[in-house]
């Protein structure tokens, strides 16, 4: 495959990327995840008010022919996320995405390019780091810049890595990836509620294709 396109595209959208605080409130936070039978992605987003009451939750099934590549994300899940972000009769404030922010080689992980297409504040949280050094303050640099954090949300568990996805600094993506945490859940509340939306999706069409 030629990713040369899919870089243009890349450096384009890196572009348009915030990374100061660009909304007023955070009521409403989602938490976006995908889950994979062959070529079709499954996206499951779920909202949680702030005491960490779900509000509403939607899951899309779509095909995507392009294969898994690291640092290229988008391209395989991004349609699946809008089609289940379409759904949604409320819209979340700022919406926490299982993937990387600009703590991606290029500046534009999933998380930042799914807060521009949908034109919302994104927080980006990853379990494996794409690229960067580590400071031991926990600070994770790249190309001179600080791209992101690393947190040990769980004791003995592998750190996660938080970046700003786009119209939220930093220090707000920390800040509000902390309140979201609920023990003993490694991931924020919204994704891992995600996490089992989309699971539990999987495993109900596996079920379905199953049967004769």
């Amino acid at each position: 495959m030629n990713l040369q396109k899919y870089n243009r595209e890349q450096i384009e959208m890196a572009t348009r990327v915030l990374t100061r605080d660009d909304f007023k409130k955070a009521d409403l936070i989602g938490g976006v995840q995908q889950a994979f039978i062959g070529k079709k992605v499954i996206s499951a987003i779920v909202l949680l008010d702030s005491d960490m009451n779900k509000v509403e939750e939607q899951v899309s099934v779509t095909d995507s022919s392009f294969p898994y590549i690291p640092g290229y994300r988008f391209f395989r899940e991004g349609s699946a996320i809008k089609d289940s972000y379409s759904k949604l009769k409320n819209k979340p404030d700022l919406m926490i995405v299982e993937g990387h922010g600009i703590l991606h080689p290029l500046r534009i992980g999933l998380a930042s390019h799914i807060g521009i297409m949908l034109d919302i504040p994104t927080i980006g949280v990853a379990k494996t780091l794409l690229c960067g050094e580590i400071e031991p303050d926990g600070k994770v640099t790249f190309n001179n810049e600080i791209r992101g954090f690393e947190l040990r949300t769980r004791e003995y568990s592998k750190p996660v890595y938080i970046s700003p996805g786009h119209r939220v600094s930093i220090q707000a993506s920390i800040e509000m990836v902390k309140k979201s945490l609920r023990p003993p859940h490694k991931m924020p509340e919204q994704i891992y509620r995600a996490h089992r939306l989309s699971t539990r999706t999987k495993q109900e069409l596996q079920k379905i294709n199953k049967q004769p």
